[in-house]
């Protein structure tokens, strides 16, 4: 029997045109653009994350956790430059797969996330394709004009954060394809739901404005991530490998095998807040992190120089890579 299958007008009037209803500029999808002006004051800040099945989800995962990790890690980037969630635009690659349940499933994810960020859709494209199911999303944050974080910015003697805790994403992608071996069932599913539904710092990044000197989101690695920021702000970094914070999945995980601690610092999708911020303003931070509840963690320091050196009980560890990378 023939799966379902909604037209593509019908799809976007019926499934996706209700998610656009609270912003009056998106015309209600009628229109090819959306007209969109900022509040007084505040300047818009855009990014855009693709996933592809088979590389950011798998095929089996469902759909509504799909559709929202695809707007969650364009929160996370808005949260990494202090901004607020506005409206984000939205472009499919369907594969022939993709049924009429699915879409609905799907769209209501995004609804469920959209109220969870107060977002709104603003548009996009819906197209066909012989390959893996794609999903494009542009978000779109407003910040007060000339506040927004940046990944330049860190300074020599500046101290190292990072929110939450690093290397689950990693080692959830493992934990979802039945390769993390010895992990019990908590820990298998514990591990890969933070993979497949991360958790932006929506109400950390616009609170670090006028704290962090620089500051990114851990998409691709902690490593290769902090590299980034100490290339753009032209000084070098240490990290003190013992004091990067593990959730319990994870470190039960390194110590049945120890090779697994190099993935959990270079593997990301974390979407963690990695940022520096001067030494003097630890108390601060240790506030902040209790006013949001998110734990905040120390792991080093910003010296002159160039790249990041990972200490491993005081002696510089040998990484065979620093982050991921797609190409």
């Amino acid at each position: 029997m023939p799966r379902e299958r909604l037209g593509e007008f019908e799809f976007i009037a019926r499934l996706l045109r209700p998610l656009a209803a609270g912003l009056p500029g998106a015309e209600g999808l009628g229109d090819d653009t959306a007209h969109l002006a900022p509040p007084a004051g505040h300047e818009i800040v855009v990014t855009t994350d693709a996933l592809v099945s088979g590389v950011h989800f798998l095929a089996h995962h469902p759909p509504d956790l799909i559709a929202r990790k695809a707007l969650r890690v364009n929160v996370s980037d808005l949260a990494a430059a202090g901004c607020r969630p506005w409206t984000y635009q939205l472009a499919l690659a369907l594969s022939d797969d993709i049924d009429d349940a699915w879409l609905a499933a799907f769209c209501d994810g995004l609804a469920f996330d959209q109220r969870e960020y107060g977002m709104d859709l603003s548009g996009g494209d819906t197209v066909s394709t012989p390959g893996p199911l794609t999903i494009a999303l542009t978000a779109l944050g407003v910040v007060p004009a000339g506040q927004s974080l940046h990944r330049a910015g860190a300074k020599v003697g500046d101290a190292v954060f990072v929110s939450g805790t690093v290397g689950d994403g990693a080692l959830g992608l493992r934990a979802s394809k039945g390769e993390l071996g010895g992990a019990g069932g908590a820990d298998v599913a514990a591990l890969a739901a933070r993979y497949l539904l991360p958790q932006p710092r929506a109400m950390l990044g616009p609170r670090l404005r006028g704290i962090a000197s620089a500051c990114m989101d851990v998409s691709d690695g902690l490593i290769g991530d902090l590299g980034h920021i100490c290339a753009r702000s032209s000084v070098a970094a240490v990290i003190d490998v013992e004091q990067v914070p593990l959730s319990d999945p994870a470190r039960r995980a390194i110590e049945r095998d120890a090779a697994l601690l190099e993935l959990a610092i270079t593997g990301g999708d974390d979407y963690e807040l990695l940022f520096t911020a001067p030494a003097a303003g630890r108390e601060t931070i240790a506030g902040l992190a209790k006013e949001v509840g998110v734990p905040i963690t120390e792991i080093g320091r910003i010296e002159a120089g160039d790249g990041v050196a990972v200490l491993h009980d005081g002696r510089e560890l040998a990484l065979e890579r620093t982050s991921y990378r797609h190409r």
